[in-house]
């Protein structure tokens, strides 16, 4: 399936920001929140139809169930009959989580919990879907772990495989837009639990300046990570694609502004039995965008193309 873009969505930063600013989507969630083992809590929000089949999403960075993208591939689903849950990294619903820790690139305990809930709530039928950040997560859960029986397939969109250089692409000065708006509001997530957890030091906070140093100085100590480059190490999905066995799909944009050259690993992907690497030419950073009769957009019509031909 070739992906065309709308001609006034004529450059990768018009793709990614479009639908994020004027996309709408109406839905309805029912909200459930659920424990996690180490007595913390995770926000689901579903929608249930009665289905054995279901589909679990995951946003990106800084994102929650939302967000126009996540709203949009969860009406998808549940047009054709699938249940739906669209659930939200520690942190990111509407209110803080308990621990001290927050959600990271590859804190797959969390989607586990996620999975091992949908499988005692009887589905027998589960794919995964993963935006950006929580693609290369799923992409992780996938590879560092035999899949449960349950898991039948997966599809992942502008997922930066490669942590440490998608780090420094997004980082780089015609990207400054994304950059300084995800470290805002990561910065006021680490004041704002600051109030209700001793244990976060803010002596410094404002000086730090790019995604890597917030990562060195939060992201890395607070889940286990000697520094920066050792999160970036352990976590890129790049590194668990090898051992994924169940049919899997990543797409990821050519011209999307999030994501470096190892992003795109066509040779690496090319005999592997079951992922399959797509790239087309255009769509941004979870963009997509189309216009027309059913309301679909492209990642939504690939996505339902690619899981459905299983479930």
């Amino acid at each position: 399936m070739n992906y065309k873009r709308p001609s006034f969505l004529f450059s990768g930063h018009l793709e990614t920001i479009y639908p994020a600013l004027f996309r709408k989507v109406d839905l309805n969630y029912q909200r459930e929140r659920i424990s996690t083992p180490d007595h913390d809590f995770l926000d689901l929000d579903w929608l249930r139809q009665g289905s054995k089949k279901l589909i679990i999403i995951s946003h990106g960075l800084e994102g929650n169930s939302s967000r126009a993208y996540m709203k949009g591939m969860a009406k998808a689903f549940f047009g054709k009959g699938l249940d739906v849950i669209a659930w939200n990294f520690r942190g990111c619903s509407d209110e803080m989580n308990k621990q001290l820790r927050f959600y990271h690139s590859g804190a797959t305990e969390d989607l586990e919990s996620v999975v091992l809930h949908a499988q005692r709530n009887g589905y027998t039928e589960i794919s995964l879907i993963g935006f950006s950040l929580g693609g290369n997560l799923t992409l992780k859960y996938l590879g560092e772990r035999i899949p449960h029986s349950e898991i039948k397939r997966a599809v992942v969109f502008s997922t930066p495989l490669d942590l440490y250089t998608s780090c420094l692409k997004i980082s780089k000065p015609g990207n400054m837009v994304y950059s300084r708006r995800f470290l805002k509001s990561l910065k006021n997530k680490v004041i704002q639990k600051s109030k209700a957890i001793a244990g976060l030091d803010l002596k410094g906070i404002e000086k730090i300046d790019t995604l890597m140093s917030f990562d060195d100085r939060y992201t890395a100590p607070l889940h286990g990570f000697h520094n920066a480059m050792d999160y970036y190490n352990k976590c890129s999905s790049i590194h668990f694609i090898e051992s994924i066995s169940i049919p899997t799909l990543i797409v990821n944009a050519q011209n999307d502004p999030f994501l470096s050259e190892l992003c795109y690993p066509i040779s690496t992907l090319r005999n592997h039995i079951y992922v399959k690497f797509e790239n087309p030419q255009y769509g941004g950073h979870v963009g997509f965008a189309q216009f027309n009769k059913n309301g679909l957009y492209w990642s939504e019509e690939r996505a339902i193309s690619f899981l459905t031909a299983a479930i």
